[in-house]
């Protein structure tokens, strides 16, 4: 039995592609299989990122031990499928196995990919109850899931009474601040971190630079790069360059980001180049963004993004027929554009919206509670900005595909179903429109409520009319 299970451990060590079904021909050909040998073929499936086998193998088990129910809800959540990650969780208490605190943080992972803080809450109350909030790696999971559904406060309360904080909590908490807009804090807590002789690595200085790119704290973000390598002795990577570049390029100095290209000690990767060119889309830049587009269409051809900047670019400087031309080559590619889309967690169900839906059962009442909002929008100064929709059309066909987009929708439908004076808590999987963030403003003010946005760069906390990004984001 032995020999088997260390053939098996072997062929899912190696990197040949066809290693991980040698290692499923072992199993099938030995007679008798202990746990050993089945928990080894799920964690190899999970680690060369074969989820549907892993899964397989899984259910095959005779009996799945802890180990096995752990990385399978964290390859999950891993793997992009927190949908999956719970429901395996929850069969996994309805099986009455009782999971230990490294699960229990993969769920509550799951919960803040999802944005279902009422679920993450429930599982912080039955880590207080079975004694785990102790746990580092739960407490953890909890900062970061508290700070993905927008609960910011929670967060940080739940950073304060953890016993024992890491550097992994020093991260994560700095992390929830820069998300949520508060550069200034976020700094405050990494020099606090460095004060309690915590040293900082190589993602703690990734999480203040993102900080800065969120707050426009340029300068501040210049100092902290340049002390990695002179005070840390941390080598900046190129994730680092690329947070620095972004920076750049969103404060109007992308100068400065093509000069510090040149001093970089390896070739402008495709992380280089995306934020050279997001900088070249925000500040016009066509030249430079049509040759950074170039070379990302050599590294990642089938990027939808880059098709998208560059074509928005294009329209940004009416240059339609050079949009058209980019849209084209990307038909042409095959490349498939990712659909915006947004959600909000009501009762027990998650609502999902796309630009104009009509096939939410409420769509209707939500069309019309937008339309009376929208009115009231206007009264109070809100214009929308049609530039901003970059296709050829006229100006009112154009204002009905912005008062559609998928963010107001969910937010409308929150609007109308939670209580009175309750958060409104929505996330896209794309970046908020210009237009999109003028008008939560407005209607903050209109009906007299908070909402909060994740969108895939950070969280926009609209109140009384303005917006915790102070419109830099």
């Amino acid at each position: 039995m032995s020999v088997f299970n260390a053939l098996i451990a072997l062929y899912m060590k190696c990197e040949a592609s066809e290693a991980p079904w040698a290692a499923r021909k072992v199993l099938d050909e030995m007679p008798n299989k202990d746990d050993l040998t089945w928990t080894t073929m799920v964690v190899g499936y999970v680690e060369s990122s074969c989820l549907d086998k892993a899964a397989e193998v899984f259910n095959e088990m005779p009996y799945k031990n802890e180990l096995s129910w752990m990385v399978m809800v964290s390859g999950y959540v891993h793997g992009g499928l927190s949908e999956d990650a719970l429901k395996l969780f929850n069969q996994m208490r309805a099986e009455d196995a009782k999971p230990c605190d490294y699960t229990y943080a993969g769920a509550i992972a799951a919960c803040g990919e999802l944005g279902a803080l009422k679920h993450g809450k429930q599982l912080h109350g039955h880590l207080v109850q079975l004694g785990f909030e102790a746990s580092n790696s739960a407490g953890n999971a909890l900062i970061t899931m508290y700070a993905k559904c927008g609960a910011v406060s929670d967060a940080h309360l739940v950073f304060l009474v953890m016993p024992n904080v890491d550097s992994v909590s020093w991260n994560a908490m700095i992390s929830a601040l820069g998300q949520h807009g508060h550069g200034r804090e976020a700094l405050e807590l990494f020099d606090q971190m460095i004060a309690k002789g915590i040293y900082p690595d190589r993602i703690s200085f990734l999480t203040v630079l993102t900080a800065c790119n969120h707050a426009g704290l340029v300068d501040e973000g210049f100092q902290y790069f340049e002390s990695m390598k002179r005070e840390f002795g941390i080598i900046p990577g190129e994730d680092h360059y690329a947070r620095l570049i972004d920076l750049l390029g969103r404060a109007g100095r992308i100068g400065e980001a093509k000069d510090l290209i040149k001093t970089m000690p390896f070739e402008p990767t495709s992380s280089i180049w995306e934020a050279i060119l997001s900088g070249c889309r925000t500040n016009g830049d066509i030249e430079l963004g049509a040759y950074a587009a170039d070379q990302l269409f050599k590294m990642t051809p089938q990027h939808d993004g880059t098709y998208i900047l560059l074509s928005n670019t294009y329209s940004a400087a009416g240059r339609w027929v050079d949009a058209a031309k980019v849209r084209k080559l990307m038909r042409d590619r095959g490349v498939k554009k990712e659909p915006g889309c947004s959600w909000i967690e009501v009762g027990n169900s998650v609502h999902v919206f796309l630009v104009s839906d009509t096939n939410h059962p409420e769509a209707q009442e939500i069309y019309q509670f937008l339309e009376m909002v929208g009115a009231k929008m206007r009264k109070l100064g809100y214009v929308p900005d049609t530039k901003v929709v970059l296709h050829d059309m006229g100006p009112h066909q154009k204002e009905q595909i912005l008062s559609a987009h998928s963010e107001r929708l969910a937010v409308g439908f929150g609007l109308l179903k939670l209580s009175p004076g309750a958060t409104v808590t929505v996330l896209k999987n794309l970046r908020i429109c210009s237009d999109c963030h003028t008008a939560m403003m407005f209607m903050s003010k209109a009906v007299g409520r908070e909402i909060v946005v994740r969108d895939v760069r950070r969280f926009h906390h609209f109140k009384d009319g303005e917006c915790s990004c102070g419109n830099y984001w």
